[in-house]
């Protein structure tokens, strides 16, 4: 048996393959970070063999609370991707399959390639409505897309959408590929109103570096670019920076951010409230935003979140609070989870890319439910 990971986005140290039975196996470190929760491997050579792998290290991972009722997927052709039996004990992370074909591929969550980000690039790019340009360069030298749909106009308004600052929770960039794919949809009247209203600035992976390199929440340097927002410089995030220099040039008038978080299993928008001057009409805004969500796209729910920051007391670096802040714009961090959406639960899928392509076209919706109270 083999285990290998030196590919778009792998990433495990491997310990031990000698039995099938007692796989060991560890997670990589984020580069200059001790961010690590992200694992993308592939086994060859156990077809019809019952493995059980180990990852050793999973007790002191990020966010080791997540392990909790989480399940790990599984594929032998990189596009379907199953739930496995696994099950967290003694700080290990313990995963039980038999493969049925002589290469299968695990991971934290279905993984979003840089290979398929370009291919949604190279699909986008042909829409009429749709212009591609490279708004800078990461630390290692790839581009930073950004994708400008609609044409400007006398009194449009200005969306922007950026998705995947940390490069683990690839649920962001498959929820970004659904919003790219209907805003293009020139037969979806939905699309086609907002178009006719506004322009889309679209980011769909913020963190190339870190997706390539298979990191959890980090860039090439191991700097959080979710933290970045009030200090964003070329040297520590070159990502961010470049996103900041075109906004302050397109104004903002709705902001969102797709993330996972990786311990609740649950979709939901955590807001800026807690930034300096958020008013109680910002807050019936947001607030719209969401039911509107809930309402179209029963995956969506406003119950679980995250606590609500006291008033004045937002982090100022996180991108949501710092639109919210330098814009005076609706601005929102949308979750989804790892694990499966406790509220409609799928056994053999969990949460799964197919579900966040329809979160993130659902987005659409929601954007003209509450369009002319921006």
């Amino acid at each position: 048996m083999q285990i290998s990971s030196v590919f778009d986005s792998g990433n495990i140290e491997c310990v031990s393959a000698d039995n099938p039975a007692d796989i060991r196996l560890n997670i990589r470190k984020d580069n200059g970070s001790d961010f690590y929760q992200w694992f993308y491997f592939r086994l060859t050579g156990a077809r019809g063999i019952p493995v059980t792998l180990t990852i050793e290290n999973a007790g002191k991972s990020a966010y080791p609370a997540g392990w909790k009722d989480y399940q790990a997927v599984v594929s032998s052709d990189r596009e379907n991707w199953e739930r496995a039996a696994t099950r967290y004990e003694n700080g290990e992370l313990v995963i039980e399959h038999t493969p049925l074909a002589d290469a299968v591929w695990f991971a934290y969550f279905a993984p979003y390639t840089m290979t398929r980000h370009d291919e949604l690039i190279a699909a986008c790019q042909h829409s009429e409505t749709a212009k591609l340009d490279v708004i800078g360069r990461t630390l290692d030298g790839r581009d930073l897309d950004r994708l400008v749909i609609g044409e400007p106009g006398e009194g449009k308004k200005t969306i922007w959408v950026i998705a995947r600052q940390h490069p683990g929770e690839s649920m962001a960039e498959w929820a970004a590929e659904g919003f790219l794919s209907r805003l293009l949809d020139d037969a979806d009247p939905v699309a086609i109103d907002l178009l006719s209203k506004a322009v889309f600035h679209v980011v769909p992976n913020m963190n190339p570096d870190g997706s390539y390199r298979g990191h959890l929440r980090t860039n090439a340097k191991g700097v959080n670019l979710n933290r970045e927002w009030d200090k964003a410089s070329q040297e520590n995030s070159p990502e961010v920076h470049a996103v900041l220099t075109e906004m302050k040039k397109t104004g903002v008038d709705l902001f969102l951010d797709m993330h996972g978080d990786e311990d609740l299993p649950y979709n939901f928008i955590a807001g800026a409230e807690g930034v300096p001057g958020f008013t109680q009409q910002d807050g019936e805004l947001l607030n719209a935003y969401k039911d509107a969500l809930a309402r179209l796209n029963p995956d969506f729910q406003t119950k679980h979140g995250y606590p609500v920051d006291a008033p004045g007391s937002a982090d100022l670096s996180i991108a949501t609070h710092w639109m919210a802040k330098a814009f005076s714009c609706l601005a929102m961090t949308l979750e989804m989870p790892f694990k499966d959406n406790a509220n409609r639960p799928d056994p053999q899928f969990g949460w799964s890319p197919e579900r966040c392509v329809k979160l993130g076209a659902s987005q659409l919706d929601a954007m003209r439910e509450v369009f002319d109270r921006l």
